[in-house]
C-alpha cells in the first residue's frame, strides 16, 4: 500500500473519531472527497427535484469530476486532519500511528466495534513472513480480549490479499535446518489456533490473488467477501508441501470431496465466480466498488448484537 493510501485509510479511521458531529457542508464536502477518491467521477443518475438530500449529496460528487482519485485522496486526508486537529489542538501527530503496534500489519477500530486488520507487505505481494505469522496471532489476541470488540476484518493492501508463505522464511543463515523447521512448524501452528481459538466471527475482503496458506486459511472464517478480480490458488502439490490452514477438513466440508481434490491435490486456480459456487465466498464485489459496499456491510454489523458469536466447525 502506497503511503497516500495509508494516510487514506487512516483519515478514515481518524472521521470516525471527531467528538462533534460535522455540520451539514461538512458532510458534504467530505462524501463527495470520499466518493470521488473510491469510485473516481460521479457514475449515478442524478436524483429527483424532491429527494433534497440525495441531490445535494450527487451535486457535491458532481462538482468534483475534473478531480483525480489521487488528488480527492489527498484532500481527503487534508480536510479530516484539519477538522480533528481543530478538536485537538494540543495533539501534535496522529493518534492512530502513534498507537501503531506492527511493523507487517495495519490494525485500527472502525465504527468502534470493528477491529480490522491489513496485510501491509504490498512491495512483496503481501507475502507471509516469520514477523507477520506472530503479529497476526498478536493481533487477533487483542481483538478478543477488548470486550468493545464484536468482529475481526481481514483484508490485503495494495493488488494482493496474499502471494502465500515469502519464502525467505526458510532461508534464514547460521540456523540449523532442523531448528528453523521446527520454529517454522511452531509458528504456523500457533498462526493457525489463533484463527481456531478466535471466538468472535471473522470476516474477509479478498481484495486480489488469495494464494496458499492465505487461501486455506478462509475455510476458518465466518464471511468470505471479494473482488471481482480475486483468484484462489494453493499449489501444494506443485511444491511439494501437505495442504496447509485446516484446508484438508474444511473444503472437502464446504464443496465435497471431489471439488476440494481439485484444488487441493491438482492445483486448480478459481475465479471469483468459481469460489462463490464453491461455497468459499459469500459474495462478489465489483472491484472499483469493492471498499465502498464492503464498509456498508461491516458498519450494519457493528449495530448487531451476537448471541452466538462465532459458529466454528
Amino acid at each position: 500500500m502506497s503511503n497516500l493510501n495509508i494516510e487514506f485509510e487512516e483519515a478514515k479511521i481518524l472521521v470516525n473519531k471527531l467528538r462533534n458531529e460535522p455540520d451539514n457542508d461538512t458532510k458534504l464536502k467530505l462524501y463527495a472527497f470520499f466518493k470521488q477518491a473510491n469510485v473516481g467521477k460521479c457514475n449515478t443518475p442524478k436524483p429527483g427535484m424532491l429527494d433534497i438530500v440525495a441531490r445535494s449529496k450527487w451535486n457535491a460528487w458532481n462538482d468534483l469530476k475534473k478531480m483525480s482519485q489521487d488528488d480527492a485522496k489527498k484532500s481527503y486526508i487534508e480536510f479530516v486532519n484539519k477538522l480533528y486537529s481543530e478538536e485537538n489542538p494540543l495533539e501534535k501527530k496522529n493518534p492512530i500511528k502513534e498507537k501503531e503496534k506492527f511493523t507487517d500489519i495495519l490494525t485500527s477500530i472502525e465504527f468502534d466495534s470493528i477491529y480490522k486488520i491489513i496485510l501491509n507487505r504490498p512491495n512483496k505481494l503481501n507475502a507471509l513472513s516469520r514477523n507477520m505469522y506472530s503479529e497476526i496471532a498478536m493481533a487477533l489476541k487483542e481483538a478478543e480480549e477488548n470486550p468493545k470488540i464484536k468482529i475481526c476484518v481481514f483484508t490485503g493492501a495494495g493488488d494482493y490479499f496474499s502471494s502465500g508463505n515469502d519464502l525467505s522464511n526458510y532461508t534464514v543463515q547460521n540456523e540449523d535446518p532442523r531448528d528453523a523447521i521446527k520454529k517454522g512448524c511452531d509458528l504456523v501452528e500457533n498462526f493457525i489456533n489463533s484463527f481456531i481459538n478466535f471466538s468472535k466471527p471473522l470476516v474477509a475482503l479478498v481484495n486480489g490473488p488469495a494464494i496458499g496458506i492465505c487461501f486455506t486459511v478462509l475455510g476458518l472464517f465466518d464471511l468470505v467477501y471479494c473482488s471481482d478480480k480475486a483468484t484462489f490458488y494453493a499449489p501444494f502439490t506443485r511444491s511439494a508441501l501437505s495442504p496447509e490452514g485446516c484446508s484438508s477438513y474444511t473444503f472437502p466440508r464446504l464443496m465435497g470431496h471431489l471439488k476440494a481434490c481439485e484444488i487441493l491435490l491438482f492445483n486448480k486456480k478459481l475465479n471469483a465466480e468459481e469460489a462463490l459456487a464453491r461455497n468459499l465466498v459469500n459474495e462478489i464485489f465489483p472491484h472499483k466498488e469493492m471498499n465502498i459496499l464492503f464498509n456498508k456491510k461491516i458498519e450494519e454489523f457493528s449495530r448487531l448484537n451476537f448471541a452466538v458469536r462465532s459458529l466454528k466447525i
